[in-house]
């Protein structure tokens, strides 16, 4: 049997060796290519990469021990501290680390051409990305649930624990702020979507009341009901739109923006139960289902593959993303490989209900799950024409699309097919939507549906988006009132409601401004650089923890991911600074020169946090190691291992 179970590994390897030479164009040079075999590269990478070297990181480098108890067991309070079932953790824990980053960047990083997005997607996500969560998500596991700034003064120091603190919120409102400028470019002058996406706040409304006041724990009453509505208010977009209340969903973009920071603010300040909790149950449904339900299209209708493996704008001078393919593709992709976000709920939330130590293993799995969606991503803007995905994607005419050497082919057809004009939308949203509703057309009856399909598809990206906004400002509403209740002690009070007006309306304000005054040229390579600057910290952090648990000889683990990413992001960073300066300097009006220099500051004030914290850590690395310094490590029930907890309680 275990002869068998090794050919059947090798066959895989040898398997994903060939996919992924077919992907290079190594064994297909000449010939077009099939998204099938970026699927299948994707699968099987992924697929060996969390048998070897997952099971490396949890024996060898954290030695994850079901001996030892946790803190849902240890601390356990129903409401924070309760041990879940691995499998409703895992739902929850991807449902909480995939945004809308994993759909926007690798559309709009496919202006290089699909392979280096899809390189750094799944080479990315295995060896940086799914190893920060994971690292990150054991490290709180063991500090009783605390939060990533939290474990950085605990094991660095003041300095870094304040620097984190402050990164974490500027970081927090720039993807807010990227994300929100996707939405409003896919939804201003749409009616339909318009709708739809507005119909979705009542619904979650009623299944908030539904399972909290009606009819407690009725789980599989509320998600018929919900699943049923959210059906009904598509296919009711349409006639919305053709009638004569479509004037009441048309809206200009700078009014979207501060209907988007109302919602922000309304699910920052309401109870989680009400708004929030609902809608993320909707979105995971959303999310799950129509992941696999592409995956499934891909497979039956195996599409080519139109945009080339790389474009002449890797030298830069893209129309999309300015700058060169290194370092711009990747704080594009950001997400789908490694995301710093990702840290803030591997301390937030999932540690807190981990029934044993085993189950940390949802933190590598997971994120290879946020990857596979990034590919699927990549493969639905890919398929379309060059020149209709730039057409999408810029404000360029048909006639400067030609003179760069991509013409327009469908876009007339397309946008009739979807009714709506989908050109000059800018920010991923639409193109992705046109790509998976040309999958999903592509379905054996489902030819004449594809505006519906088109609707639908922004409809899943907008929940993708809206369950980070609303957990985002929340999260950046918690970190103001912590860090001002150090100046005003009534601040810290999280319940107290001066306060919580007060710093949910300045987070939604900041990430409001940010969109009204900037684009997706200036916003989205903003806020791929503050997230990498993030994951490149967490990943510092996680060295620094393994340097404590002893596990000096496996730093490289962490080490060397934060090294690359931390390399490219700060050279993006410094690119991107100048950048903004150099546009400031030549403004359409004074309002644009005032908005590129605060993004030149922002940028500058994260690379600058980023700088401190891995500066104060190299110093406690030094004398760690070299010096071999004593130090002490805040891990719980390191040395006393417990009695398993009973299966019951799992």
């Amino acid at each position: 049997m275990e002869i068998l179970k090794n050919i059947g590994w090798v066959a895989l390897a040898v398997l994903c060796a060939v996919a992924f030479a077919i992907v290079a164009g190594i064994l297909n040079p000449a010939e077009e290519l099939n998204a099938l075999w970026l699927v299948v590269a994707a699968a099987c990478f992924y697929i060996l990469a969390i048998r070897f070297y997952g099971r490396f990181l949890k024996t060898r480098v954290v030695n994850l021990d079901d001996r030892r108890i946790t803190p849902a067991h240890r601390l356990r309070d129903d409401k924070n501290f309760q041990p879940t079932n691995r499998f409703v953790l895992f739902g929850h824990h991807f449902a909480a680390i995939a945004g809308a980053g994993p759909l926007l960047g690798p559309v709009l990083a496919a202006q290089f051409g699909y392979l280096p997005g899809f390189l750094w997607l799944v080479i990315g996500a295995v060896l940086a990305g799914a190893v920060q969560d994971f690292v990150i998500l054991v490290a709180s596991m063991r500090r009783n649930g605390r939060s990533l700034p939290q474990i950085a003064k605990d094991e660095i120091g003041p300095l870094t624990g304040i620097a984190t603190t402050i990164g974490v919120l500027f970081i927090v409102v720039v993807a807010l702020a990227g994300l929100g400028l996707a939405v409003v470019n896919a939804l201003y002058h749409n009616p339909w979507g318009t709708f739809t996406l507005t119909l979705t706040i009542p619904i979650a409304f009623l299944m908030g009341f539904y399972l909290q006041k009606f009819r407690p724990e009725k789980v599989g009453e509320v998600s018929i009901i919900g699943i049923m509505l959210l059906v009904f208010s598509v296919m009711m977009g349409r006639w919305v739109a053709h009638s004569g209340l479509a004037g009441f969903f048309n809206f200009e973009k700078e009014t979207l923006v501060w209907l988007l920071a109302c919602y922000g603010f309304l699910a920052s300040v309401l109870p989680v139960w009400m708004l929030l909790v609902p809608r993320d149950y909707l979105s995971t449904f959303m999310k799950v289902g129509v992941v696999w339900l592409l995956g499934i299209g891909v497979i039956l209708m195996a599409p080519t593959v139109q945009m080339p493996a790389v474009t002449a704008f890797i030298h830069g001078n893209g129309p999309v993303i300015p700058g060169t393919l290194f370092p711009f593709v990747f704080i594009t992709i950001a997400c789908g490989a490694i995301s710093g976000f990702h840290s803030l709920v591997s301390s937030g939330t999932t540690p807190k209900m981990l029934s044993c130590e085993s189950h940390a293993m949802i933190g590598y799995g997971a994120m290879l799950m946020e990857s596979f969606v990034g590919v699927m991503a990549l493969i639905a803007a890919t398929i379309l024409m060059p020149g209709d995905y730039f057409a999408i994607n810029t404000k360029l005419s048909a006639n400067a699309l030609a003179a760069l050497g991509f013409p327009t082919a469908h876009l007339q057809a397309l946008s009739q097919l979807v009714e709506v004009n989908v050109a000059g939308r800018p920010g991923g949203a639409v193109s992705l939507a046109v790509g998976m509703a040309s999958i999903f057309s592509s379905l054996p009856g489902m030819n004449s549906l594809m505006a519906y399909w088109y609707q639908f598809a922004l409809l899943f990206e907008a929940l993708f988006i809206l369950t980070t906004i609303d957990a985002g400002t929340r999260v950046a509403r918690y970190l103001i009132q912590e860090t001002g209740g150090q100046v005003f002690a009534p601040l810290k009070n999280l319940n107290w409601w001066p306060g919580v007006v007060f710093s949910s309306a300045a987070v939604v304000f900041a990430w409001g401004y940010l969109i009204s005054t900037g684009s997706i040229a200036t916003v989205w390579p903003m806020f791929g650089a503050a997230n990498q600057l993030l994951g490149t910290l967490a990943l510092c952090i996680g060295t620094t923890v393994l340097i404590k648990m002893g596990k000096a000889n496996y730093i490289w683990v962490t080490a060397v991911p934060m090294v690359f990413v931390g390399t490219v992001t700060l050279t993006a960073s410094y690119q991107l600074f100048f950048i903004y300066l150099a546009n400031a300097a030549q403004p359409e009006n004074a309002s644009q020169a005032f908005s590129l220099r605060l993004d030149a500051t922002l940028v500058g004030i994260v690379a600058t946090l980023a700088v401190i914290i891995l500066t104060d850590s190299i110093i406690k690395w030094y004398g760690y190691l070299i010096q071999k310094k004593p130090y002490t490590t805040t891990e719980v029930g390191a040395e006393e291992l417990e009695p398993v907890p009973s299966q019951s309680a799992r």
